[in-house]
């Protein structure tokens, strides 16, 4: 490389270092208020339970503390269900809902959103020996096929209007409360498919010694955003730390610790 291009590039790393910094120097301080931060920590490497310690642990998390150090927050976290979740957000029993939550048109008549910090990509999650089906063409054309999912969430659209025929009460579609429990319910053969994004799916199939796979490509993709009750103060300095995240490489290196060095279990 000549020198004036190592000089472009030194300088090129200066200006984006520079505007990394001013981002930093540019976000809130809340002053040291608690927000409460609700969670169901059902849906890994998002955010779950460690199986060796007990302990609250994945990138949302990480994401979150890092935030709150940023703003200067102190956060404390609480549990609920999926399907309580965004209604009890609305209410305002929870100043900030994180559970891998699709930014779609009609929450935001219940909820605000922050930006999009992931995004995500659908895929098949099924049992290693799979051979019936490997696309979403070939599992809707197999009667006997049965998807696990919870009520509400992507991926149980996805499986009504991308992969079945658009009835929501299809018969095909086996309904349960967590993530973890249609997982567990393909392992043990009482359903044939999950709908996962890629990255949660790369989790569980790493953790399942063999026992699963991803097949076919992924069917669509969503952002991923923080929630909160309508009108939050919190957005704007939510959105601020956000950016400067991704501006200093924070968001790459959480992605690259959770959905490439992490092993779920290993």
């Amino acid at each position: 490389m000549s020198v004036a291009k190592l000089v472009s590039a030194a300088a090129a790393a200066v200006i984006a270092w520079g505007a990394s910094a001013a981002l930093a120097q540019d976000l809130p301080d809340l002053g040291g208020k608690t927000i409460v931060v609700v969670t169901e920590n059902a849906y890994p490497p998002l955010q779950f339970i460690d199986p060796k310690t007990g302990e609250q642990i994945g990138w949302e998390y990480d994401a979150m503390n890092e935030i709150a150090k940023r703003l200067n927050v102190t956060v404390e976290y609480q549990n609920t269900s999926w399907d309580a979740m965004i209604q009890a957000v609305s209410d305002g029993q929870y100043e900030i809902g994180m559970t891998g939550i699709s930014i779609k048109e009609d929450r935001k008549e219940k909820v605000d959103f922050s930006d999009p910090y992931l995004r995500s990509e659908m895929f098949m999650l099924v049992r290693s020996d799979e051979t019936r089906f490997d696309d979403a063409a070939s599992f809707a054309g197999f009667a006997e096929g049965l998807v696990g999912a919870q009520p509400g969430t992507t991926p149980f659209y996805v499986a009504v209007y991308d992969v079945l025929d658009g009835d929501e009460a299809n018969p095909r579609i086996k309904l349960m409360e967590t993530f973890g429990a249609t997982v567990q319910a393909l392992k043990t053969g009482d359903v044939d498919m999950v709908l996962t994004d890629g990255v949660a799916g790369k989790g569980y199939v790493e953790a399942s010694e063999g026992a699963l796979k991803l097949t076919g490509g992924p069917l669509g993709a969503d952002d991923f955003g923080f929630i909160f009750p309508k009108g939050s103060e919190l957005v704007a300095p939510v959105n601020a730390a956000i950016a400067a995240m991704k501006a200093d490489g924070t968001i790459d290196a959480l992605n690259t610790k959770w959905f490439l060095d992490y092993k779920l279990g290993g």
